[in-house]
């Protein structure tokens, strides 16, 4: 396994670095992964029983990517604004597929947890931040969104001065898109039955709302059993990796 650490995909900003885990030879796909952290906190994941899985196991690349944060009491350097944390995941991306030739293959896979799923998920629907860095999602194989919050993130309400608690669908949201592009790449959404206030609620919405548009039924969501996104450090005493094995599981199927 080849490693590359704190790679700077674009030159901005020192948020916007990437870790590569990439297989010997040429590995199957790229899975770029977004971190939670409700846009104030949170880091590039280097999770051992996950990048065992997905790279050693499963001949899968994983790109974990860091991206601005709003300002917090833990991090008072910070300095985000929406949509900033969009923008760069998109440049993430479009790094990746710049450096296809790392890689082996140009099969990309793009999720993330909670603030990442959020982030995912609006590069799925609003096509325009794709379209920024020249790519669209003809150039993504499918989207691994868990947990994100498909409404108005909370963090961007507070940063409008609104009540965090408040459920907008606007130009901000995941939900506000859907329904203006034909199709999607095939997509799976992740959440818990004991997750955030409302954030099962919302999920099952997207749904709901993908169904209302007829689109092809490429989608599908998994209802874990617990609290948010609990299980994606889960590993048994054998170091099985239980969130690794379901992004296999999804990236594999009908490949």
């Amino acid at each position: 396994m080849k490693e590359l650490l704190d790679v700077q995909y674009s030159n901005e900003h020192k948020r916007q670095i990437l870790d590569a885990f990439i297989p010997d030879g040429k590995a199957d796909a790229v899975f770029i992964y977004f971190h939670g952290g409700g846009l104030v906190n949170g880091n590039k994941w280097q999770n051992p029983p996950t990048i065992k899985c997905l790279v050693e196991e499963n001949n899968v690349a994983l790109v974990s990517a860091n991206y601005r944060l709003y300002k917090s009491e833990k991090h008072e350097d910070y300095d985000a604004k929406y949509p900033e944390f969009i923008e760069d995941a998109a440049k993430a991306v479009k790094w990746v597929k710049d450096n296809s030739s790392l890689f082996g293959t140009d099969k990309i896979f793009i999720g993330g947890s909670s603030a990442g799923g959020y982030i995912s998920m609006m590069l799925c629907f609003d096509r325009k931040w794709l379209n920024a860095v020249g790519m669209s999602n003809d150039d993504v194989s499918g989207y691994f969104h868990d947990a994100g919050q498909p409404t108005t993130h909370f963090n961007v309400l507070k940063e409008r001065g609104l009540d965090h608690r408040r459920v907008i669908v606007d130009e901000a949201a995941p939900l506000y898109y859907i329904g203006l592009d034909k199709s999607y790449p095939r997509m799976r959404f992740i959440v818990s039955d004991n997750d955030m206030p409302a954030r099962f609620e919302q999920i099952m919405l997207v749904i709901k709302t993908l169904k209302y548009f007829d689109y092809p039924e490429t989608y599908d969501y998994k209802v874990m059993n617990g609290k948010h996104c609990h299980y994606t450090g889960h590993a048994n005493e054998d170091g099985y990796s239980v969130w690794g094995n379901m992004i296999v599981d999804f990236i594999k199927e009908r490949s």
